[in-house]
């Protein structure tokens, strides 16, 4: 396994695994295309006490949880996915209890490329923390535009909404777990933060997913 890894040279000029920084290409790709991903944290120790009114059962400090959330790709020259934090949600008091945090996203093609194996679609996770992003540079960065065009049904629980108490962070990528696919064919491993954060947008405009058909146009996002 190590040998095929390597690219060695004899492999056939029509085949070779992607590179570290082809694969971040195809992450950041990922990053921009899909909306949804799963949020993971770790329930504090106590978590029952501290808030009773939830009825969490006992035992629980130290368990992950995962859960479904909504991410946007709105800066882009950073990679940092944009998050809109309800204060009540648990992944979000798991943090605020001091848990760290994990984003996963995986690639679905579109529903007409039936020819995939899901086992061998890209997916990743980043694992980073949590970062406020305060108004003004909500306005100077278009952040609410942009999160509206990944998210328009989130538009009743936006900050300052008679709902949910709400809030604008960004999740600071300091760490990319990533599997290309099957080991014999993709890359699997660590990405290096840098990396991440070097990648431009033309590189991500130009990247095709495996079942993408057309350009996605990806200038609409950074208007």
């Amino acid at each position: 396994p190590q040998h095929i890894l390597s690219n060695p040279s004899e492999t056939p000029s029509d085949f070779r695994i992607p590179t570290v920084h082809e694969s971040v290409i195809q992450a950041r790709r990922i990053l921009h295309l899909e909306s949804i991903g799963t949020l993971s944290t770790v329930f504090p120790d106590g978590s029952s006490s501290l808030l009773p009114s939830e009825n969490r059962p006992s035992g629980l400090g130290g368990s992950p949880i995962g859960l479904m959330d909504y991410f946007a790709d709105c800066e882009p020259t950073t990679g940092n996915p944009t998050i809109l934090a309800i204060s009540i949600a648990t992944s979000f008091k798991n943090v605020a209890a001091g848990s760290n945090i994990t984003l996963s996203l995986r690639w679905h093609p579109p529903s007409s490329a039936h020819a995939f194996s899901a086992a061998n679609l890209p997916r990743y996770s980043l694992i980073g923390h949590l970062e406020s992003i305060d108004l003004a540079e909500v306005e100077k960065e278009k952040l609410t535009s942009c999160w509206l065009k990944y998210h328009p049904d989130s538009v009743a629980w936006l900050p300052g909404n008679r709902i949910h108490e709400s809030h604008w962070v960004r999740l600071v990528v300091d760490e990319v777990y990533w599997i290309g696919g099957f080991g014999d064919r993709a890359y699997i491993g660590w990405i290096p933060a840098e990396e991440w954060r070097n990648v431009t947008r033309e590189e991500v405009e130009e990247c095709r997913l495996p079942g993408e058909k057309k350009a996605w146009d990806w200038k609409i996002w950074i208007n």
